[in-house]
């Protein structure tokens, strides 16, 4: 296993965990907990793509937010 795809999962491992256990303090559910821990990271994932498409210049914040298109 290469080093960044062996720290990728160590992190990934930490996120997960640190969701769980926050989720699982606040809600005393591990269903719920679980749940959350495992949502959180895919919307994330998401939130994070449109991110750096805003970053890199290739979406206007607001034209994403108002939902408008690029005109074809």
């Amino acid at each position: 296993m290469s080093h960044d795809l062996a720290k990728t999962t160590s992190f990934l491992t930490l996120h997960l965990l640190v969701g769980f256990t926050v989720a699982f303090a606040v809600t005393g559910s591990v269903t719920m907990a679980g749940g959350i821990a495992l949502i959180e990271p895919l919307v994330n994932a998401v939130v994070f793509f449109f991110h750096e498409r805003v970053w890199n210049g290739d979406l206007r914040l607001a034209d994403a937010l108002l939902h408008r298109h690029a005109p074809a």
